[in-house]
């Protein structure tokens, strides 16, 4: 590794940054130096080499119309970030970084030598394409000019400066397409399930992975609502709290931009953290936030065990719910009055492999007889 190359993961190591990053088809020596630098696992958070037709289909979801493209890039650009937003510390910028290139191999190529190198973060995406010419590389050579490509594109994205000579000729100059998001973009791009979630840091920043999160509608946001993720964040030393809004209702159409926008506004003048997902279903909510922590409702708990609502079928309801605990998944469930009488999880029937799963927050330390539902008809709104 040449003394440059270091300097630059040594900095991209120290930027912050987290990534996941989808690669086939070259710039395999860019792993080695990210990986073989101290520091690694502060900054690659997966890396996933999908080289066959059908691990790619998968990957992506899709069958690519063509592997190497500018298309197939910024599709795993995406489908990495949107893992690394699964997988990355609260706080921290999070890239999704893709690579697809056609080089040099053992039988002559009919088409050109060529990659392309995408970068995705909650503001932009940036692609790179570069020919490269027919017969003046080996195939290592070739990925190692790939190589720089992508170790540019990740020091790009950290804010790293990188003077990169990657020894290219003068037909080879890269072609760029950049485009950036705004805020309005980024909240569509979560109602139509391109991305996962949409964070909002409001809070101060910790350097921890598991959360704390209470799911809601939180219209409005009201005392009991912060009184509640105080407490519970109380019981979870290691947890980091954030309140949920699903952008998607299983009943009801999608929020709207200016909706969602407007809920938002609650939370940063409280100075909380607020997720914006499109998963209205726990079972859901557990693939998106493994490990975390959710705050529930007696009421809601009780239908969580309900097999009412996995179609009558009790086995149905406990092989999802085993699957969430297996991702690490508790409810911490808190009291409420369900119709008339105030029922807490001690009142509940949970089924016994599941009672790990539940924990009671105690009368004593929550409860408030407080609804956003009450208070929409208070304000006449």
């Amino acid at each position: 590794m040449e003394s440059w190359v270091r300097a630059v993961v040594e900095a991209i190591h120290s930027s912050r940054s987290q990534a996941v990053i989808y690669l086939a088809g070259g710039a395999s020596q860019a792993l080695g130096w990210l990986l073989s630098v101290p520091g690694a696992s502060s900054t690659v958070l997966e890396v996933v080499v999908p080289y066959s037709r059908a691990s790619m289909a998968q990957l992506l979801g899709k069958m690519p119309l063509q592997f190497t493209s500018k298309m197939a890039a910024e599709d795993m650009a995406r489908a990495a970030y949107n893992r690394a937003l699964k997988l990355s510390v609260p706080g921290l910028q999070v890239m999704g970084v893709g690579f697809t290139g056609s080089l040099a191999s053992g039988r002559p190529k009919h088409g050109d030598h060529r990659f392309y190198v995408s970068t995705w973060t909650h503001n932009g995406i940036r692609t790179s394409h570069v020919t490269l010419s027919k017969g003046l590389r080996s195939r290592e050579e070739e990925d190692k000019v790939s190589s720089y490509f992508l170790l540019k594109a990740i020091a790009d994205t950290c804010r790293v400066s990188a003077t990169i000579q990657p020894g290219i000729q003068e037909p080879e100059i890269p072609e760029e397409s950049v485009e950036q998001f705004d805020e309005d973009q980024g909240l569509q791009q979560v109602i139509d399930g391109q991305v996962c979630m949409k964070v909002y840091h409001f809070a101060a920043e910790k350097n921890i992975s598991r959360k704390v999160i209470l799911p809601g509608s939180f219209n409005p946001l009201h005392d009991g609502h912060l009184r509640l993720l105080e407490v519970a964040s109380s019981m979870c030393d290691d947890g980091l709290p954030f309140f949920e809004i699903s952008a998607i209702n299983a009943d009801k159409p999608p929020l709207s931009i200016a909706e969602i926008k407007r809920r938002v506004e609650q939370f940063r003048k409280a100075g909380k953290n607020v997720i914006i997902s499109n998963q209205p279903y726990f079972y859901k909510k557990a693939e998106l936030f493994p490990g975390s922590a959710f705050i529930i409702g007696a009421d809601t708990a009780a239908r969580l065990v309900n097999p009412k609502y996995y179609g009558g079928d009790y086995n149905r309801m406990l092989e999802i719910l085993l699957e969430c605990k297996s991702m690490g998944t508790t409810f911490l469930v808190g009291g409420r009055m369900i119709e008339g009488v105030f029922k807490a999880l001690d009142d509940l029937e949970i089924p016994a492999e599941l009672s790990g799963m539940f924990i009671s927050i105690p009368e004593e330390k929550f409860r408030m007889d407080i609804s956003s539902t009450e208070i929409r008809k208070r304000l006449g709104l």
